[in-house]
């Protein structure tokens, strides 16, 4: 499947999906709109080219704008071709894929194009949740047209010609191109959680969404399974030794150690992504310290509550990894921190797939809580033998509970380490947490892939009820 730079919209949709799989649905549309001469103009497709097709034998749907009319620029049939896709798309349960290459909306069609436009945004807001959508910013995503990829599941952006943006960089105060480039790939996928992957050419982003493709389900009725020959019961020897390194331990678990991260190089303390466990697509979130934090972060616990959202709407299990301290603390994190974190413990709360959980290190306060905890309904809670589960570092406990006992003693040193060991014993560690109920096992490191594994194959009949309500108002 050999593409070129400069591709077209023809090109593109090819390049995506299978060889001669494409039929298109609406190829004789063209603007209907008169004002401004608008029926003077060429507009074959009216700018985007809607059909479907298949990935690897699966049925999705896909548009593709064409630059080369109009810029690309949104008109109302524009967006009525799409919007049609996304009825077909509702009906078959099937995927829906956008490559975006447009110069915002048709300002000559006015009115039209605006509200044609919304009832593009109702489209996509009825199909989330019921089947997956994903964006290709291949060129210009700007203005009202940036809120298309927000909408979806996952977005790509192509480093060669992918822009993200509502206000482009130069109408921002004190900026402009050349002194950042705040629509660019690289600021918008470090900055923000609107990108889940950055490709160097449209090329090699529609080979993604290719592989992509194969590990999620169709829609909301299905589970992502792929036949797998790696042994259930293989052993990690050495994985005890990568406590603070979550993605080493995420590899070493999964299927063929093959891992799909999402947003890598957005808040880089919270890892997510998914794997195979057993044949069966599996989300995961993690603490990632190594490289990263041992606290919570405002853009973290939003990257996992929009991950752990997908998951549940998609029947995907929820695997964690936990190796936490406490909250980031800063003036900027403190606007923001409380409400992320209560996202965090709602999306985990309300997801009804199965969620297993393993503490590989420290799991302290209400950062723990929030990370798929017992508490707020993981099913499954294991801990590595070293692992601490407490309201804080043992020592930092054992200073404030035995204050006067400690400022008494003769040797200050001495009596926090003995203070210390006494609160672990009774507080601070796996074992009591165990004790309680709050752990259900403790496990040796290199056994985790196949007690998760036999965890969620416990777990596949599992049904959850909740109250009835229309929606959280969280």
């Amino acid at each position: 499947m050999s593409v070129n730079a400069g591709m077209s919209a023809s090109d593109r949709i090819n390049a995506l999906l299978d060889d001669a799989s494409f039929v298109e649905v609406g190829a004789y549309i063209t603007a209907r709109n008169t004002d401004f001469n608008t029926d003077a103009l060429d507009t074959p497709k009216d700018g985007v080219i809607t059909g479907y097709g298949l990935i690897g034998g699966r049925l999705v749907y896909v548009y593709s704008q064409d630059r080369s009319v109009l810029s690309g620029s949104i008109g109302e049939m524009h967006a009525k071709k799409i919007a049609k896709l996304y009825d077909m798309a509702m009906k078959m349960g099937a995927p829906v894929i956008g490559l975006i290459d447009c110069a915002g909306l048709r300002l000559r069609e006015a009115t039209d194009a605006l509200n044609a436009f919304g009832r593009l945004y109702m489209k996509q807001t009825m199909a989330s949740g019921v089947i997956p959508q994903i964006t290709a910013i291949l060129g210009t995503c700007g203005g009202g047209v940036a809120v298309i990829p927000s909408l979806t599941d996952f977005t790509f952006i192509s480093e060669d010609g992918g822009k993200l943006f509502v206000n482009s960089p130069n109408t921002l105060d004190g900026n402009y191109v050349e002194k950042e480039d705040t629509s660019a790939a690289g600021y918008i996928s470090e900055n923000t959680s609107l990108v889940d992957k950055v490709l160097k050419t449209d090329a090699e982003v529609l080979a993604e969404i290719r592989n992509f493709i194969e590990l999620i389900p169709s829609n909301c009725d299905e589970e992502g399974f792929l036949d797998s020959e790696d042994d259930l019961n293989r052993t990690l020897p050495g994985i005890d030794s990568m406590s603070d390194d979550a993605r080493g331990i995420i590899s070493s678990v999964a299927d063929d150690n093959y891992f799909y991260e999402i947003k890598e190089h957005y808040a880089p303390e919270m890892v997510t992504g998914f794997i195979r466990l057993n044949g069966f697509t599996t989300g995961v979130v993690a603490n990632q310290i190594k490289d990263g934090s041992d606290k919570l972060t405002t853009g973290g616990m939003q990257k996992a509550a929009k991950f752990v959202s997908f998951c549940d709407s998609f029947n995907v299990p929820v695997l964690t990894f936990t190796n936490v301290k406490g909250f980031a603390a800063s003036i900027d994190e403190e606007k923001t921190i409380s409400s992320s974190a209560a996202k965090l413990v709602q999306t985990f709360a309300n997801a009804t797939v199965p969620k297993v959980n393993v503490i590989t290190g420290e799991a302290y306060g209400t950062a723990f809580t929030a990370m798929n905890s017992k508490s707020i309904g993981a099913d499954i809670v294991y801990a590595w033998p070293k692992a601490k589960v407490g309201m804080m570092d043992a020592e930092m406990a054992a200073k404030i509970i035995y204050e006067e006992e400690i400022d008494s003693s003769e040797d200050k040193v001495k009596a926090i380490a003995e203070y210390k060991n006494q609160y672990e014993n009774i507080q601070g560690s796996a074992l009591s947490a165990a004790k309680r109920g709050y752990v259900d096992d403790i496990i040796e490191p290199d056994a985790t892939r196949k007690r998760v594994a036999a965890a969620f194959e416990m777990l596949s009949t599992k049904i959850e009820e909740r109250p009835l309500k229309k929606h959280t108002s969280i």
